[in-house]
């Protein structure tokens, strides 16, 4: 994700008690150099004035953490508008994508999720419940370079019932105190008389008591980098992030393997492969009551294969395109232990790169929060890198923000948090890297599967 040219303003000096005036047409370099110098000069803005009667908070981000945040306000009472940048729908990297008119699907991003925390265990049995997710009851494990597959049933696995996309899509239905504005790009944040006041390209997108911010990577930093957030903006820049790029191919018969008719497995992580570190049936595990039709693959490369290829996501050169795209399908005839040329062609492609992927770092918080500037960050990577993870946090957001609103006479300093907390590396960059399957302390491998952005 990214914007170009971001228009920006400095910190305002109405009710607030930062320095500095409104600024109009004023453009930034997009430079990382030229972010980090503006984010650490900027004044910290400080908010004096009472809330207002019912506050409103502004939710920039419609991935599964921000969307948690915005309905665990709601359960506290509070309103909120949901900024979300998708097309299609909301949801972030929890994608699918649905091509017409066959119609063939594909989950693009995250692949499934797991549970350990029992708080989210609970939230995964009422979406159960209400048929919105499932187990995964296809067979899932290792597959190393020349078709050595090893099954590997645990932990168990869960997705959602039509595609990852449809899971937000289902919950933000329900919701009453939720608006959902989309398509929108957020480019510029600017505390005023004591409110934060949002817009897209100079379109004014609403005024607010407080912000969160449910995203990360370029777009993050700019957005932050002269808002009148230092300690906000900082620890949002120390994120380090991987590219990985996702192949969607679909494929007119079963894909072979050595031995049997067709592979014996709907997902698996690849082993021994520079290009490709997991591939999925999105047919089989989507769509489990259809028999014949198309089988549609998704196919993710390594981290180090997302380094080497690296390019602005939004503008891929077709040079670039069909390297890769010819670099992954090889990978998937050496993964499947074909023979060069053998795999069949697919007669639908799509490439893309999720330039900002997994974390490669993390603060272990569940959330952050600057009561200064009513202002704070959910995501999965303030705790790791899986869905649980995006959850808890956005749940953690919401009643942090909730009793710093319902404790109008309390020192607001109390409710500072994550500001100042170290990062430390996770302890895989790639996916499949993370060891500890299975342990609470470590993230485990299959977690490492489930946002890869």
């Amino acid at each position: 994700m990214m914007i170009g040219g971001v228009r920006v303003a400095l910190p305002c000096s109405c009710s607030c008690s930062c320095s500095g005036s409104p600024s109009k047409n004023r453009r930034y370099g997009t430079s990382r150099r030229s972010i980090l110098k503006k984010s650490l000069s900027q004044e910290q803005v400080n908010f004096t004035s009472p809330l207002s009667e019912e506050p409103l908070v502004g939710v920039i981000g419609g991935g599964i953490s921000g969307v948690l945040c915005a309905l665990f306000l709601e359960k506290r009472g509070i309103r909120s508008t949901l900024f979300d940048t998708g097309i299609h729908g909301p949801g972030g990297r929890l994608g699918t994508r649905v091509v017409h008119p066959d119609p063939l699907k594909f989950d693009h991003a995250a692949q499934f999720f797991t549970v350990s925390d029992s708080r989210f265990a609970e939230i995964v049995n009422a979406w159960m419940e209400k048929g919105l997710v499932r187990r995964w009851q296809g067979t899932v494990g290792e597959l190393h370079s020349g078709g050595r597959f090893l099954p590997s049933p645990h932990p168990p696995k869960f997705v959602a019932t039509n595609g990852m996309r449809f899971l937000p899509h289902s919950l933000l239905s329900q919701t009453r105190m939720v608006n959902v504005v989309r398509p929108c790009w957020i480019s510029k944040l600017e505390p005023f008389n004591g409110m934060w006041h949002l817009s897209e390209n100079g379109k004014p997108r609403g005024v607010f008591d407080a912000i969160v911010i449910a995203h990360n990577g370029k777009c993050a930093n700019r957005l932050l980098m002269a808002s009148g957030l230092p300690l906000i903006a900082r620890q949002m820049k120390r994120l380090d992030l991987s590219s990985i790029w996702a192949l969607l191919a679909a494929f007119e018969d079963p894909l072979p393997f050595p031995g049997i008719t067709e592979v014996p497995f709907e997902g698996a992580f690849v082993r021994g492969v520079d290009s490709l570190s997991w591939m999925a049936n999105n047919t089989k595990k989507l769509l489990i009551s259809q028999t014949g039709g198309p089988h549609c693959w998704t196919f993710l490369s390594t981290a180090a294969y997302g380094k080497q290829n690296k390019v602005p996501q939004e503008n891929i050169p077709s040079s670039t395109a069909a390297k890769v795209k010819a670099g992954m399908l090889e990978g998937v005839e050496s993964a499947l232990g074909l023979s060069k040329g053998s795999l069949p062609k697919p007669f639908y492609t799509r490439l893309q790169l999720w330039g900002a992927a997994l974390p490669t770092n993390t603060p272990g918080v569940p959330c952050i929060f600057d009561p200064s500037g009513r202002a704070g960050i959910c995501g999965d990577w303030l705790l790791g890198s899986n869905i649980e993870a995006a959850v808890l946090s956005g749940i953690a957001l919401a009643n942090h923000i909730a009793d710093y609103f319902q404790s109008p006479g309390a020192d607001p300093g109390e409710f500072a948090v994550g500001l100042y907390h170290e990062f430390q590396p996770l302890e895989g960059h790639d996916i499949g890297q993370f060891p500890g399957l299975g342990t609470e302390k470590k993230m485990s491998e299959g977690q490492a599967y489930e946002l890869a952005n």
